[in-house]
């Protein structure tokens, strides 16, 4: 029998730790690899997900927020 398990960890992390080209590859991996954002639909999928299993989704509502009206709180 195989159990799936999720989990969360954070992490600090600093951003100058990192090359430019390393963000740049993980950006482009976020917005589906061709640099162009999706429509939401994406990150509203992942919430939903997320929101069934009574995991956090506050990111991923934080991304919709700013990709919809461009204005984070």
């Amino acid at each position: 029998m195989m159990k799936t398990i999720y989990t969360e960890v954070e992490v600090e992390v600093d951003l100058g730790d990192f090359d430019t080209d390393d963000l740049i590859e993980e950006l482009e991996s976020r917005v589906g690899g061709n640099g162009v954002f999706s429509d939401g639909k994406d990150i509203l999928q992942v919430i939903y997900e997320k929101r069934r299993l009574g995991q956090d989704y506050q990111t991923e509502l934080d991304q919709l927020i700013y990709m919809s009206i461009g204005k984070i709180i």
